[in-house]
């Protein structure tokens, strides 16, 4: 016989803030392919102003030079879409804000703007904890929407798992 009791799953972006605000830390996004989604997605927790100073849509190269950092330099050798953007993405917003951690994706969500090299659904993820930064290449299918949701949930997933201390999502 059943007791009655729902059992209720708490959403990731609460998880994060609760960690966050035990430990009296703070995290910051840096946003390219998403525009602002894992911003956003964070505020629903509520709480989150605890943790959550700024965030930075940073959707052309200029802007990931001027706000983050990014230099020129890897913008031309790598691209926007690279491992190395993400990293540095990461590792500027987190400096930027003055944050002990920092999630940054850069990547293509289509329908167009693709090629060989790099298709529509490739994304990088970069975080950076405690000045310690991974970058994980991710490939999501489906429409534009579908991806910018993927890389979201993957971006908070990743975020949440190095906050825990695991490396399991580093590639």
């Amino acid at each position: 016989m059943s007791s009655g009791k729902r059992i209720v799953e708490i959403p990731i972006e609460k998880k994060i803030e609760r960690i966050l605000a035990g430990r009296n830390m703070t995290v910051t996004t840096a946003e390219s392919c998403t525009g602002g989604l894992i911003a956003a997605t964070l505020v629903n927790a509520d709480g989150i102003s605890n943790v959550f100073k700024e965030g930075y849509i940073t959707y052309s190269d200029e802007a990931k030079h001027k706000l983050l950092g990014v230099k020129e330099e890897t913008l031309k050798e790598y691209g926007a879409v690279s491992r190395e953007t993400a990293q540095q993405m990461a590792e500027g917003a987190a400096r930027a804000a003055g944050a002990d951690a920092a999630i940054a994706v850069t990547g293509i969500a289509g329908p167009g703007g693709g090629t060989p090299e790099k298709p529509v659904g490739l994304v990088y993820i970069g975080c950076t904890f405690l000045g310690k930064t991974i970058v994980k290449r991710c490939f999501f299918s489906g429409d534009r929407n579908s991806i910018r949701l993927n890389t979201m949930r993957e971006a908070l997933q990743i975020l949440y798992c190095r906050i825990l201390g695991e490396r399991s999502q580093e590639e």
